[in-house]
């Protein structure tokens, strides 16, 4: 292979990175990925601020704390496990990959391994026949523990505490695992049903000096490092004195909430998801948070409740998906008039839709950053800080815990 600036010898080289389709940009040097998601914000938002420089890692392999493999078999009868190429249900066999948590990945392969001897089959997606559809590991990046979660196509796991004593024998530094039934036909990697069948059911990890339980369905950033990065930055952008209420929208287990409960007087947090909003409450009570709040609603309909009940805040922190925000969320927002808003995006282009509705309504954007999040990939986080053109002091609002 030809040597340049876009291939130098300060990477490591996958030899499935043209099959995989997941890292994007791993052919690149380090350098030349940063200037790439660079380039591709500073496109999209340049219009409405200068662009920080993107804060990259130190380390940019090995770094996603949740790795999901596939089970199935090839054409010879041979067990495989990896990833879904991309655009089709075909697995690429993988064993190693340069950005997931090398321990969970040494596990995956020893579970393989191990299914010839308990005749275990891998489920087939046509036939629906097979018990292991998928293998989910997450990982505490500072506690060391390790979830392993079995999917299993049925409730019934033969020879179940056998295979648990086994695979502990070969990883003793597994913590908790978890049988996940999954028989439906969907996209949907876990299903509805879950059984602990060792520890305690979910891991803990230390995130900027607070402790978040993580469980199966959990949300959590995938990157541990940079979301120390991202979240810090995003205070930073806040300038917070103390005395605000804020909301943190699309607040998933509650790690900005609990975070910033320190900075502020009080923390609203919203999340559609049930499961999501009572690891939330846990979590604020693991950290002794009184000052956090969390609902567990659609993040658009609780803005618009409380805009028209004029219950403003100060500040509005939000964290989307890739899809963006929604009209009705924007609108309500506008409607609240805070102070503040910063904005937490993993997808420049939604990103850049939002801003320019925002622009249009009475606020300025200030400054942005990009974090990346996800080295190897295409992907980049982005921090930006928006403010309203005519500063008013917020109502308070009333906060009753869900």
């Amino acid at each position: 292979m030809k040597t340049d600036k876009n291939n130098t010898s300060n990477r490591l080289n996958c030899s499935v990175v043209n099959k995989c389709g997941g890292c994007q940009l791993q052919h690149y040097s380090y350098e030349k990925q940063l200037e790439e998601k660079q380039k591709q914000v500073n496109t999209l938002l340049d219009k409405f601020c200068k662009v920080e420089k993107i804060i990259g890692m130190e380390n940019p392999y090995y770094y996603r704390n949740k790795v999901h493999a596939v089970f199935d078999t090839d054409k010879k009868g041979n067990v495989i496990s990896g990833v879904y190429e991309a655009g089709t249900h075909r697995v690429v066999p993988i064993d190693s990959c340069l950005i997931e948590d090398q321990r969970a990945d040494k596990i995956i392969v020893t579970i393989r391994g191990m299914l010839k001897s308990f005749k275990i089959r891998t489920y087939n997606e046509d036939t629906k026949v097979g018990l292991l559809r998928h293998v989910l590991i997450r990982t505490g990046h500072k506690s060391g523990e390790i979830m392993v979660v079995l999917v299993l196509a049925s409730h019934i796991f033969p020879s179940k505490k056998n295979f648990i004593k086994a695979l502990l024998k070969v990883h003793p530094e597994i913590t908790t695992i978890v049988m996940n039934v999954n028989n439906k036909k969907t996209s949907m990697v876990l299903g509805e049903r879950e059984q602990v069948l060792y520890g305690k059911g979910y891991i803990e990890d230390t995130l900027s000096n607070k402790i978040f339980r993580i469980s199966p369905k959990s949300f959590y950033q995938v990157n541990s490092v940079q979301t120390e990065v991202l979240y810090s930055k995003a205070i930073e952008f806040a300038s917070l004195k103390g005395d605000e209420t804020i909301i943190d929208a699309y607040c998933g287990i509650g790690t900005i909430s609990i975070i910033v409960s320190d900075y502020v007087k009080n923390v609203i947090g919203v999340e559609l998801n049930r499961e999501a909003v009572k690891d939330s409450i846990t979590n604020a009570k693991r950290n002794k948070v009184k000052n956090a709040f969390f609902y567990n609603q659609d993040a658009g309909e609780f803005m618009k409740q409380i805009a028209l009940e004029k219950q403003l805040v100060d500040v509005v922190f939000l964290d989307p998906p890739r899809s963006g925000s929604t009209e009705q969320f924007l609108n309500s927002m506008v409607t609240m008039k805070p102070n503040k808003v910063v904005y937490i995006s993993c997808n420049p282009v939604t990103l850049e839709r939002d801003l320019a509705y925002l622009v249009k309504r009475g606020y300025e954007v200030k400054k942005a950053v990009p974090v990346d999040m996800f080295p190897g990939t295409k992907h980049v986080e982005t921090v930006v800080s928006i403010s309203h053109k005519k500063n008013r002091h917020a109502y308070q609002c009333k906060c009753v815990v869900w």
